[in-house]
């Protein structure tokens, strides 16, 4: 799972130095997946299998550092 995981994940690059509205854009997107991450770590064994998520992989999500932030989300 973290092999497969570290593929689709790239830094988050913060375009500061372009402007504002990209710094907060992308700090706001990285402390939402920070909350999610959480939330993720919250949940009990019967939920996370129901979604099909094993206690393991949810721990190793939910510790993952903020700016590993997953491609999808970076659009």
């Amino acid at each position: 799972m973290t092999a497969l995981a570290n593929r689709n994940v790239q830094r988050l690059s913060i375009p500061f130095a372009n402007n504002r509205r990209g710094f907060w854009n992308a700090l706001a997107g990285a402390m939402a997946v920070a909350r999610q991450r959480r939330a993720l770590d919250n949940l009990d064994d019967y939920r996370l299998n129901d979604i099909g998520v094993s206690r393991c992989a949810a721990r190793i999500e939910a510790h993952r550092p903020i700016w590993h932030v997953p491609l999808q989300r970076r659009k």
